[in-house]
């Protein structure tokens, strides 16, 4: 069995961006439509003990809103085991800071990623000798532990993929594993984690087709929505993003992705967010799920 819950479905900034006056923003502060935090998910393989996909700066409140994820046993403790790590950027690491009060779990990065974290002292925060940072190896299949040592009945696979270095590390040579994929497993059922993807390669297609769930970054609808609407300079692809339509886009490209497909990471700009656009329509009509928070998702049977 595999548990799925999506924490933040929000890109950066999240859904109102906190500056944005433009009119979808404004239609979710005033609860037109729904608001969203920052991209997150839970996973669990017994929907008791949970690993965390990415700590976005909304964690607190996520998990909060999220009843599973509540102290329940000790006067302090938690069902969450460990934390993931796709990437360095702010968006993925910084809600680690909310979980810096003394509490075991296991943290898992990239050596890019972990060392990304290790040049930063704010980061020291989170006790190295409480919350172990562990590496994670490119394609190779890592049986996920509880942290008292028992097995959650999950294994990981991490998978590079294109990208591009944190906003904060881009005046810095480029390196393997600023950007990687998740693939997650009970061995009968297969989740694919994609937050953040340049380029949909042969190889992270053929991952995707393989399972079961798929919840991909739909940053925005077009590479140039950002520049169009006077926002950034910055094409999708420059910020290390594939868009959601177009000829090379996400919903024509992964046209065989899972029956369980669901667009995560939306940024404030895109227009899927209107429940009523066209955009949405079309997104919907191809088989997509726009991913909204609180959503839950399970893979096979409780046994």
């Amino acid at each position: 069995m595999l548990d799925i819950i999506v924490l933040g479905s929000g890109a950066g900034g999240g859904f109102p961006q906190w500056n944005s006056n433009a009119p979808a923003c404004r239609a979710a502060r005033e609860g037109r439509i729904p608001s969203r935090s920052q991209a997150s998910l839970a996973v669990s393989g017994d929907g008791k003990h949970w690993f965390l996909l990415n700590a976005s700066p909304d964690l607190r409140a996520q998990i909060l809103a999220t009843p599973e994820l509540h102290a329940q046993d000790a006067l302090r403790s938690t069902p969450i085991q460990g934390v993931i790590l796709t990437n360095g950027e702010i968006d993925s690491i910084t809600g680690l800071l909310t979980l810096r009060e003394r509490e075991p779990f296991r943290l898992y990065g990239t050596s890019a990623t972990l060392a990304q974290l290790d040049a930063n002292p704010i980061f020291e925060a989170v006790n190295r000798e409480i919350v172990p940072r562990l590496p994670l190896d490119d394609e190779t299949p890592l049986t996920l532990p509880n942290k008292d040592g028992t097995a959650s009945g999950l294994t990981l696979t991490a998978f590079d993929v294109p990208g591009k270095a944190p906003l904060y590390a881009e005046h810095l040579p480029s390196q393997k594993g600023e950007t990687i994929g998740l693939e997650i497993t009970d061995g009968k059922h297969t989740m694919v984690f994609l937050p953040a993807c340049a380029d949909l390669t042969p190889s992270v297609r053929t991952r995707i087709r393989a399972a079961d769930a798929l919840f991909m970054e739909g940053t925005l609808w077009r590479d140039d929505e950002m520049i169009r609407a006077g926002l950034s300079p910055k094409t999708g692809l420059r910020m290390g993003h594939i868009s959601m339509s177009g000829p090379q886009g996400i919903i024509e490209t992964l046209h065989d992705a899972p029956s369980h497909r669901v667009f995560i990471h939306i940024n404030n700009s895109n227009p899927v967010l209107v429940p009523d656009s066209p955009e949405r329509r079309m997104a919907e009509e191809a088989g997509w799920i726009i991913g909204e928070d609180g959503l839950r998702l399970t893979l096979g049977e409780r046994s």
